[in-house]
């Protein structure tokens, strides 16, 4: 088993703990699925079949913003050209899960946590920041913790839109999705969802999303999810990602909550790892947990 060493407290931008490890996952050798793209994008307006576009000029389509790299690390984001161990650390990540998802011939990514407060959404932004400094790969971005939406919130972003908007075809892909450089796609949401569960688990949702990915072929997608043990937002949507990455506080989170997580998860997705984000100080006593 294989392990990111955390960072210290002092490699955070602004000193804060942002610690992480990470203790990959293994299934066996059991075969499993290769992602599958479904359809192609819809008019929006008339749910009719359009003609595949160039996913080239889509990106091109998305509205460019460029985040304030001083809210980004306010709140432990790493921005374009941000050097030091804790950028290290989620390049090696970032590496290590596009290596593991290329093999497999994955691309839909779901991070997401046992509980509230884990920091999950950093860390599947952080994520999203790395893989974007690789020009060569395509990443988007998705905010489907649709009841405590916060990931404009994290990237600064201010009246990013509703979600369901897009997801229920109510608006086309380029009036939503924004573009930070290149590279990265950003699906993000500003107004809670009551219905959350209901709305991860239809048919338009699912739809939606694959016609986001028809229309993008992007290398990798990461969908920010709701905690695992909060309710079945997370169980309803599994169907519709490749595997999941599990984070972990380590000054909060029990060994229980995680194995709690991988049993629900197992026999429905595989789980590529588990993250542990505020690690302890080198040296002391420390948060583990070895995945079984």
């Amino acid at each position: 088993m294989d392990q990111i060493d955390m960072v210290k407290d002092s490699d955070s931008p602004q000193g804060g703990r942002s610690g992480i490890s990470v203790f990959r996952y293994h299934r066996g050798t059991q075969d499993l699925p290769a992602v599958i793209r479904h359809g192609r994008p819809r008019d929006p307006f008339a749910g009719a079949l359009m003609p595949r576009t160039d996913p080239a000029r889509r990106w091109e389509q998305l509205t460019a913003i460029q985040p304030d790299p001083q809210h980004l690390e306010r709140h432990r984001l790493l921005p374009t050209g941000h050097e030091g161990p804790a950028a290290t650390r989620f390049d090696m990540l970032r590496t290590r899960i596009l290596q593991t998802m290329e093999e497999r011939q994955w691309t839909r990514l779901a991070v997401t946590s046992p509980t509230r407060g884990c920091g999950k959404s950093m860390v599947a932004a952080n994520l999203a920041l790395a893989l974007a400094r690789l020009p060569q790969v395509h990443t988007v971005l998705v905010d489907l913790e649709l009841r405590h939406p916060g990931l404009a919130d994290l990237l600064g972003v201010a009246d990013p839109g509703a979600l369901r908007d897009y997801l229920t075809d109510d608006q086309p892909l380029e009036s939503h999705f924004l573009r930070i450089g290149a590279n990265l796609a950003l699906g993000l949401n500003g107004t809670p969802v009551p219905d959350a569960a209901a709305l991860l688990q239809a048919s338009d949702t699912r739809e939606a999303l694959e016609a986001m990915q028809e229309a993008l072929e992007p290398d990798i997608v990461i969908y920010d999810l709701p905690p695992a043990l909060a309710g079945d937002d997370v169980i309803g949507f599994l169907p519709a990602v490749d595997c999941v990455l599990l984070v972990a506080d380590g000054t909060r989170t029990r060994a229980e909550d995680i194995t709690a997580c991988t049993r629900l998860l197992e026999g429905r997705t595989p789980v590529l790892g588990v993250v542990l984000n505020r690690a302890e100080e080198p040296g002391q006593a420390r948060y583990r947990y070895d995945a079984r």
